[in-house]
């Protein structure tokens, strides 16, 4: 938490950030250009947020891409909001709806990509279980993930209400335990002028924890962002949660309201 009050402290690192909500997946450049910055001071805010996980890069060829992360605001909230009751649940709907990210756009593409990063006291084996694992995956999502996960196989988002129920299915593009999992996500109610929508699980060991980064792409709309914005965090929490205290959240995050309800 240290590094992250440091970071919020400078009024040019908000900045930084406040526009990476406008607009994520920037590169140095559109940055610089936005805030007449130059590139070394630029670069110097950016490591500083970088280090403190409020920013996370993705490198598409030669670029890099900047994605606003709200992990550790949600820790904020965690440690030092989750105690209280009514107030508490607009703080959460308030942090919340600071942290969500925006369609990325380029000068090729309006597709939005969601991109989130957790760190969680796990081994890459155990994170890639909970991922694959139809018992755990009906424990912190509500759903049970069904498939061999073999590469061209399918998968189903099936419910566990005793209706059998399969709102999510796809197929499994690239499976490489315990590191990279890729599949389509597709809903029934979407259309999808653009073929399926690609979600992708990058699970990075390093020493005792690992970081987990879901990456969303090829959204049809902007609605279909903003929901996903809503549940990825409030799933990959739930998740967080059962692997280092070996049980869900009290109250699924996905039932909590959101700053505008």
């Amino acid at each position: 938490m240290d590094a992250v009050f440091k970071a919020l402290a400078d009024s040019t690192r908000r900045l930084l950030l406040d526009r990476l909500r406008e607009r994520n997946g920037q590169t140095l450049r559109d940055l610089c250009e936005r805030l007449n910055m130059a590139r070394q001071s630029a670069t110097q805010h950016l490591d500083i947020l970088e280090r403190a996980n409020l920013v996370t890069v993705v490198r598409r060829g030669r670029e890099r891409l900047h994605y606003l992360n709200p992990a550790p605001i949600h820790e904020i909230e965690q440690r030092w909001i989750s105690g209280f009751e009514k107030p508490r649940l607009q703080a959460i709907s308030a942090i919340k709806s600071q942290a969500e990210e925006y369609a990325m756009t380029t000068e090729t593409t309006s597709v939005p990509t969601y991109v989130y990063v957790t760190y969680i006291r796990a081994s890459a084996e155990q994170v890639w279980h909970a991922l694959t694992d139809a018992d755990l995956t009906a424990r912190y999502w509500g759903h049970a993930n069904v498939s061999d996960w073999q590469p061209g196989s399918t998968w189903e988002h099936r419910r566990v209400d005793g209706s059998g129920r399969i709102d999510v299915t796809g197929q499994v593009i690239e499976a490489e335990p315990p590191t990279r999992l890729v599949i389509t996500f597709e809903d029934s109610d979407e259309e999808r002028p653009n073929g399926s929508s690609i979600v992708t699980f990058l699970i990075e060991p390093h020493e005792d924890i690992v970081r987990l980064t879901v990456t969303h792409e090829n959204l049809p709309n902007q609605d279909m962002f903003n929901g996903i914005a809503h549940g990825w965090p409030s799933v990959l929490a739930n998740l967080k949660s059962l692997l280092e205290t070996g049980d869900v959240l009290p109250n699924a995050p996905w039932e909590m309201p959101r700053a505008h309800d």
